[in-house]
Parts: structure tokens; C-alpha cells; sequence
């Protein structure tokens, strides 16, 4: 199933005892213990009888009770869990809203006790108003990545993405966004194997922007046309920023906003785009920068090598710092630009207790939520 190639290249998996389960690779997997702790590491009953489309079979401090497609998901305390976070409340109700006026209104009159995630501007009222909630903006490993196509007619010119780099002023649109996110200079965040902050390799100067696109053989009176094209979902204001910061430097900018699935069948698999904007969020992915084959175009043997090494190496500090190198050779050829490190403000009410901040678009711990 999907994910399960994570694992690695698995010699054998038997359970030793009933408390230990042993396996053993033929290679070793630098990501293995993070694998287990996702889809990769789920413990299926094969005696369990069950519609897997609409029911769910676990072991942990609760179990599904409802489930409405695009409206919440019920959840109840299990009753036979045997392990050390027992659920401290008996039913929670996770919602979704599609209108974010709605969840805040939903907030504001208390038919929520949490929102997340909520934008720092509409977050602004619950953070004035201190007495009653809490706001605060969690690490995660969102990452708003402005790719360069590596094969376009234009952005295969190295001058023209280093260019683009430092032209763009990512302060000015992390405080436009209510400034809780985070700058990234590279392709792995913070909370991920081999950070390190590659931030001041292209600081915002438009003077050096200028004379790499004049190398190029344009300006603001003869500016080169490209196109960004980027999914719906993320409004008109990202765009707008960038091609009114691109302007002075002689690009001129059109803004392709779409659906998301034109995007997926335009950019993701046929490759036909100039620059792209999308939130790559998962976790440990910088797998991608290896891969050829991905839409980003990125083919760097050295890159391939290293990351090859660092997936092989057993000794994690030695990983860390092959995956270290190799993101400091991404971010000096610009393939891309990373925006911005998106950061989830959560807002809840004062007596909620045990809400997770840290991660929880895609890590959502439930266990020791309580109403003191």
C-alpha cells in the first residue's frame, strides 16, 4: 500500500515474543524509525472483519464513533486501550470547515473550542483578547516552494533563478501574512534530518538581481516574460507580491492562478510550466531533490550521491550532515525559492488543555485533551 516502500529493503519481520516485534534489512534505512511512525508502520488484524472504506480498526486512546465526509469525525474513548495515554476526555468531535468566517464564528461563540489552522489576521481578535484564548503559531514542516522549471526556455539559465532569488523579499511577505512564519533559505525545514539555515546565501538584494538579469539582456524598459502557475486554493496575494517584486529587476510576471487538478496534470506531471508555487508539506521529503524524474527537473549527480549516502548511513549525526551538504548545493543553484517555512496558528479557548501546536496539520494527538 501506499507508503510501505519506506520501510526499505526488508530481509525478514517476526514477532519474537508478544512484546517485540524484530526486523531486519539487508541495507540499512537512515528513515526507518520515521517510516514505522507513519503509514508505513501500521499493525493490521488479520482476524479483524470490517469495511476498511467506511470503519476503522485501532488500538489507540480512541475509536472513530462517526464519520461524515466533509463535516467531522466523532471520536470516543476506547475502552480497552492498554497503553500509556489514555484519553482524558470521553468524546471529542473534530469538525471541518470550508468557510473560514464560519470557523471563526464557530470559535467566538463557543460551538468550538479550537481552531486550527487560522490565518494571523483573523486570528488578530481571540490574540487581543487574552483573557479568554489562546493564539500560537507551531513548528512545522510546511514548505511554500517557488519552483524554477530546470528545463524551461528561460529558467535553465542559472542567472536568471539567482536573479529571481534575490529579488524577492521574503520579509515583506511573511509580514504581510500576519508574521508567524518562518524564513527558509533551502529545502529542509527546521524540524527535519539535516537542517541548517541557508537564509543569508540570497539575501534580498535587488542591485545584484539587476545585473544578473542584465547579463541576461534585460531590464524594466525590456523585461522577459514568464509565467508563475500555482493552485487556487492559495489565493491571489502571493502572486501579486511576487510580480510586483519581480518588476524592477526586468520580469515581467504573469499570474496563472488554477485548479488544483489543471496543476497537477499541467505542472506536476507534464512538466509545463516556468515557475511554480505550491505548499510542499510533508515531512522528511527531500527525496525529491534526488529524483530526476520530479517535476522540479533538479538532475545533480553530487546531490543524488550524497543523499544515497546519507539514506544508507546508520549513524544519524553522519546522515545529517551528508543531508546538510547537499541542501547547501540546492540552494546555491537556486532550482527554486523557498518562500517561506509556513508555520499552523492555533487558537483555542483559555481552559482547553493539552492542545498540540507543533505540527498538528499532519500529527493531531488527541489523547490529553481536557476542559479544566
Amino acid at each position: 500500500y501506499r507508503g510501505s516502500n519506506m520501510v526499505g529493503k526488508v530481509e525478514s519481520a517476526k514477532a519474537k515474543d508478544d512484546y517485540t516485534f524484530e526486523i531486519t534489512l539487508k541495507e540499512p534505512n537512515a528513515k526507518l524509525l520515521w517510516a514505522l511512525c507513519s503509514r508505513s508502520g501500521l499493525v493490521f488484524d488479520k482476524n479483524a472483519k470490517y469495511d476498511a472504506k467506511t470503519q476503522a480498526v485501532g488500538s489507540g486512546p480512541y475509536l472513530i464513533d462517526k464519520f461524515v465526509p466533509n463535516d467531522r469525525v466523532v471520536l470516543k474513548a476506547n475502552p480497552r486501550y492498554k497503553g500509556i495515554h489514555r484519553a482524558q476526555t470521553n468524546k471529542i468531535v473534530v469538525r471541518y470547515f470550508v468557510d473560514d468566517n464560519a470557523a471563526v464564528d464557530a470559535l467566538s461563540s463557543g460551538s468550538v473550542q479550537a481552531l486550527a489552522p487560522i490565518s494571523g489576521q483573523l486570528a488578530k481578535p481571540f490574540k487581543d483578547d487574552s483573557k479568554r484564548y489562546d493564539v500560537s503559531a507551531g513548528n512545522g514542516t510546511d514548505k511554500f516552494v517557488l519552483a524554477m522549471n530546470m528545463k524551461g526556455e528561460r529558467t535553465k539559465d542559472k542567472r536568471v533563478r539567482k536573479a529571481i532569488r534575490y529579488a524577492i523579499d521574503h520579509k515583506q511577505i511573511i509580514a504581510s501574512r500576519g508574521g508567524t512564519d518562518l524564513a527558509l533559505g533551502g529545502p529542509i525545514p527546521s524540524l527535519d534530518p539535516g537542517y541548517e539555515d541557508l537564509t543569508k546565501l540570497y539575501p534580498h538584494d535587488l542591485q545584484r538581481a539587476k545585473e544578473l538579469m542584465k547579463e541576461v539582456g534585460f531590464d524594466e524598459s525590456h523585461p522577459m516574460d514568464l509565467t508563475l502557475t500555482y493552485p487556487n486554493i492559495y489565493g491571489t496575494q502571493i502572486g501579486d507580491q511576487l510580480r510586483s517584486q519581480l518588476k524592477p529587476i526586468g520580469i515581467n510576471l504573469k499570474v496563472n492562478i488554477v485548479e488544483f487538478t489543471t496543476w497537477l496534470q499541467d505542472v506536476y506531471k507534464n512538466k509545463q510550466y516556468d515557475l511554480s508555487m505550491v505548499d510542499h508539506n510533508e515531512s522528511h521529503d527531500f527525496g525529491q531533490w534526488a529524483d530526476p524524474t520530479y517535476y522540479y527537473g533538479y538532475d545533480n549527480k553530487q546531490v543524488q550521491d550524497l543523499y544515497a549516502k546519507a539514506m544508507l548511513c546508520a549513524d544519524p549525526k553522519e546522515s545529517n550532515k551528508l543531508l546538510a551538504k547537499a541542501a547547501r548545493i540546492i540552494s546555491e543553484d537556486a532550482p527554486a525559492d523557498w518562500l517561506f517555512n509556513y508555520r499552523v496558528v492555533t487558537a483555542k479557548v483559555k481552559n482547553l488543555e493539552g492542545m498540540p501546536f507543533d505540527m498538528n496539520q499532519e500529527i493531531l494527538p488527541l489523547y490529553n485533551l481536557r476542559l479544566s
